[in-house]
């Protein structure tokens, strides 16, 4: 509609504007808290690495685990995200996780300006980037390391269900 490619009906330029920077406000919000939930990934398996003599000497860090978020996760993942309509699973977690090299909280609109929420997505794209480029680390091949993502949903089901056999084995002893 801004393009003036299709009808824009009543709305002025200014209220279409106004439209396309909230949509990419949300967006920005919703890849905020994803790229929290991928950092707490990442952090989890930076405290195995830890405690594994043999990871730490890999040389794994946390551009690692990005990498292979992103670059190539093993096939399960993929079929698993592809389930979900996830199609472009790399640009939803480079740009995640490149706004959360930035924002500690989910930033508040009036903090950044309408430039930046217009093309936020290349400024995501960039920071991951960047990011990525700050060390040295070892690629992480999709065999090395089996993992499974889960939607809140999914796994909140999961824990009740362990939860609940575990609760009722007890009642049972």
């Amino acid at each position: 509609m801004l393009q003036g490619l299709l009808p824009s009906g009543q709305m002025t330029r200014e209220e279409l504007d106004r439209k396309l920077l909230d949509g990419r406000f949300c967006e920005i919000r919703m890849l905020f808290y994803v790229g929290k939930d991928l950092l707490r990934w990442i952090e989890q398996c930076m405290e195995l690495v830890e405690r594994d003599e043999e990871l730490k000497q890999a040389g794994f860090c946390y551009q690692s685990f990005a990498a292979i978020l992103t670059e190539n996760p093993p096939k399960k993942i993929r079929e698993k995200l592809k389930s979900w309509g996830v199609a472009d699973y790399k640009s939803i977690f480079t740009r995640a996780l490149g706004l959360n090299a930035v924002f500690n909280e989910v930033p508040q609109r009036h903090l950044i300006t309408d430039e930046f929420v217009r093309h936020y997505y290349r400024y995501a794209d960039q920071l991951y980037a960047c990011r990525q480029l700050l060390w040295n680390f070892s690629e992480i091949e999709a065999q090395q390391f089996d993992f499974d993502l889960y939607a809140s949903g999914e796994y909140s089901r999961m824990l009740e269900k362990e939860w609940g056999s575990d609760s009722a084995s007890r009642f049972e002893a």
